[in-house]
């Protein structure tokens, strides 16, 4: 016989199993350690600690509370990283944004250097990675060595434990909870963290759907639009707390539906059988603050930062072009626009949002900012926007600016939080699953497959509420 009827008389074999025959396997292995232990090891018990563990066990891997703790601990880690990151966000927005440009600005003014020149760099690339740095930075601060401290801890592989039947029966592996959750803070993080898992296609599946989980330049879109549109609808007391559950009931949607592409990928393109697999729980240990943030800061946070900067420089250089650069007396923004309106109306978006997401792929947090800026220099410019100049305003102007010049509805709002989870990932996202997959192939697939989903969602969605009324 030759090596490849070998394998797939094995395969045969194996699909002729009963289903739970290997952990049945694993847990025998396991049953005759443990008995051949208890028969020929003695050991001193720490009865305190071990008491303290069980404890632990039988809270955080709990078929229910499990669940609970899991959702409270994320959603604590989650509110300290957004309401953490608020004020050295702001602050780093003040002197790199408001401060450093016009300085910037102020040094350039005596040269004799061209309009367009000062323009593309300044107003363009540089303001592009400043948003960048302000927005991306705190909260990668935060968020990177919150989730190194739960994994030294020992939370992570608990999980992974919680998960994996989920994940199991999606078709996919149960570590894909873990890359899942890194994808949090950055999707570009996320996949490089599917490495963990061996099976090929299981990675490919935790690689596509990782674009699920809403990284942190996504955020402020969020936080946005959940505070000056739902929040809004609430009594001012309930505001908060209404905006904040929006907020969160679209990264549990990212979480249903990261589930529900797992196991249609496993049903289809990427058949095959779930891994089994032997999670070990390691006990509970004090982490290591000092290495932990020195691995987090240096190691995942500011190379991710790095990369992120070197294709936001381009994405800004782009946006002042489009809106400075004028064919038939109207900017190549204006052209775009105007095609893109009858698009962005099926979808409950308008030309602008779908020009700001592809202007922005190389970076996420400049979107809010692009479309403050269009909108202004498209419409009615409220409060004296410049041609390819990106902008931010309080709470107050936004909605101003977004109800009375861009006339934005509750569905807009509603259908752009819809998008801003489902769309394709960022430039620095797409190179790195290009360079994890090595394949044009599932490039391509877990680049467009989000946004194909984003387009069917949200053209659901605004026909929906059109056709009740609501729009």
């Amino acid at each position: 016989m030759t090596s490849s009827s070998i394998l797939d008389h094995a395969a045969r074999l194996r699909d002729g199993l009963p289903e739970g025959f290997r952990d049945e396997v694993v847990e025998s292995l396991y049953s005759d350690a443990a008995r051949i232990t208890e028969t020929s090891v003695t050991e001193r018990h720490d009865g305190t600690k071990l008491t303290l563990d069980r404890l632990l066990d039988r809270a955080l891997t709990h078929r229910v509370w499990g669940f609970v703790a899991m959702g409270l601990l994320f959603f604590g880690v989650f509110w300290f990283t957004i309401s953490g990151a608020a004020g050295p966000s702001s602050l780093l927005s003040n002197v790199l944004v408001d401060y450093g440009h016009s300085r910037l600005h102020a040094l350039v003014a005596p040269l004799p250097t061209p309009d367009w020149v000062t323009g593309l760099l300044l107003d363009g690339v540089y303001l592009s990675t400043a948003w960048v740095v302000a927005v991306m930075l705190p909260p990668m601060a935060i968020f990177f060595p919150l989730f190194t401290l739960l994994e030294d801890f020992g939370y992570l592989p608990r999980v992974a434990f919680n998960l994996d039947r989920l994940f199991a029966k999606a078709g996919a592996h149960g570590k894909q909870s873990l890359s899942m959750m890194m994808g949090y803070g950055c999707n570009a993080a996320g996949v490089t963290a599917t490495r963990i898992i061996d099976s090929r296609r299981e990675r490919l599946i935790a690689i596509i759907t990782n674009n699920f989980s809403v990284c942190n330049g996504r955020w402020p879109t969020l936080i946005l639009m959940g505070t000056i549109f739902i929040g809004a609808l609430a009594p001012p007391a309930l505001a908060g707390v209404i905006a904040a559950a929006s907020v969160v009931t679209v990264a549990f949607l990212g979480v249903l539906v990261t589930l529900l592409v797992s196991w249609t990928l496993s049903k289809t393109v990427l058949r095959g059988h779930s891994s089994t697999y032997s999670l070990e729980l390691p006990p509970y240990r004090p982490p290591k603050v000092w290495r932990t943030l020195y691995t987090s800061l240096i190691d995942r946070t500011l190379k991710v930062l790095r990369r992120a900067v070197v294709m936001a420089a381009p994405a800004g250089a782009v946006v002042w072009l489009i809106s400075n650069v004028t064919i038939a007396d109207a900017s190549i923004a204006a052209h775009l626009v105007g095609a893109l309106d009858p698009l962005g109306w099926v979808l409950g978006l308008n030309g602008i949002i779908l020009l700001a997401y592809l202007v922005a792929i190389p970076a996420n947090e400049i979107i809010i900012p692009t479309i403050l800026m269009l909108t202004m220099t498209l419409g009615t410019n409220l409060f004296d926007a410049q041609q390819g100049v990106m902008l931010e305003l309080g709470t107050a102007q936004t909605h101003t600016v977004l109800t009375q010049a861009g006339g934005w509805t509750l569905l807009t709002a509603v259908n752009l939080m819809l998008f801003s989870l489902l769309h394709n990932p960022c430039s620095t996202t797409i190179l790195t699953i290009w360079n994890e997959t090595k394949s044009p192939k599932w490039t391509t697939v877990a680049t467009l497959l989000p946004i194909g989903l984003g387009f069917a969602v949200t053209g659901l969605t605004a026909t929906v509420a059109r056709l009740a009324g609501w729009a």
